[in-house]
């Protein structure tokens, strides 16, 4: 049986979709389980029950400090270990992006994964569209961001949601594989002129001032945010490569419409 973690996430429910739509029976787990969902608690290690699964996908758990996320990763692969799982598939971080503030928790779960003697598989996901969409701003003006002229191998969520699914599909074909999945680079200037309006750009100092100031993040999102920023403006996540396209043996989702569409629904006014 395959189980999915995180199944209300959007990557874990779309993942589950995916794999319901090709006729692959999987288990979603989650702290509040739906109906047919296993409880899956990764902050209560004595309760975790992975009986009857062989593969697992590990939907990483990383809204939270680092030490907190790896214990999470840590006492989910020991109870792979404990039930008997065959192979474990992690939704990680890519390659490009080890400089990010949030990297560590991933390189230390990978590390958990292939150290662990059960099969593995990696997935080194891309930064989302999504999110690349919602991190600009709205002005009366038109866009603004920290992203300068830099520009993001972002990828739907959607494609990275198929990949796990076809990865879980057939384990031992990617056993001991570790798959970068980015897609082709965009940048806020791209967004902007597909909604027609302009980006301005912002410096870092006044952007990390902003993201201290707004009291609705948790202490380790502004250096995280941040660090995207940064990233992405010097240069260090905009390379492509075929991995993705690979496994799903299709033209990858225009990420640059996905990061568009996102964009345009956070304009005030727009809901």
């Amino acid at each position: 049986m395959i189980m999915v973690t995180g199944a209300n996430g959007q990557l874990a429910s779309l993942t589950l979709q995916d794999l319901a739509d090709r006729r692959v029976p999987a288990l979603g787990a989650s702290r509040t389980p739906a109906d047919g969902q296993r409880h899956l608690d990764f902050d209560d290690p004595a309760g975790l029950d992975l009986t009857g699964v062989s593969t697992l996908v590990l939907v990483s758990a990383g809204y939270a400090e680092d030490d907190r996320v790896i214990a999470r990763h840590r006492a989910l692969v020991d109870a792979a270990v404990r039930d008997g799982v065959a192979h474990v598939i992690y939704t990680s971080l890519t390659g490009a992006g080890d400089h990010l503030a949030f990297a560590l928790a991933h390189r230390a779960t990978e590390n958990l994964v292939r150290t662990s003697g059960l099969g593995w598989t990696i997935l080194r996901n891309g930064l989302y569209a999504e999110l690349f969409g919602a991190l600009l701003t709205w002005t009366p003006a038109g866009l603004e961001s920290a992203f300068g002229d830099g520009a993001l191998s972002a990828v739907a969520r959607t494609d990275l949601a198929a990949a796990a699914a076809v990865v879980a599909g057939h384990p031992a074909a990617h056993a001991g594989r570790t798959y970068d999945l980015v897609g082709d680079p965009i940048t806020a200037g791209d967004v902007a002129m597909r909604l027609d309006i302009v980006h301005r750009t912002i410096g870092l100092g006044e952007y990390r001032a902003r993201l201290l100031a707004d009291d609705t993040l948790l202490p380790f999102q502004p250096p995280m945010l941040a660090s995207i920023a940064t990233s992405v403006r010097h240069g260090f996540l905009g390379g492509s490569g075929p991995d993705l396209a690979g496994l799903l043996d299709r033209p990858l989702t225009d990420a640059l419409a996905v990061a568009a569409d996102t964009a345009a629904t956070m304009r005030p006014g727009a809901r």
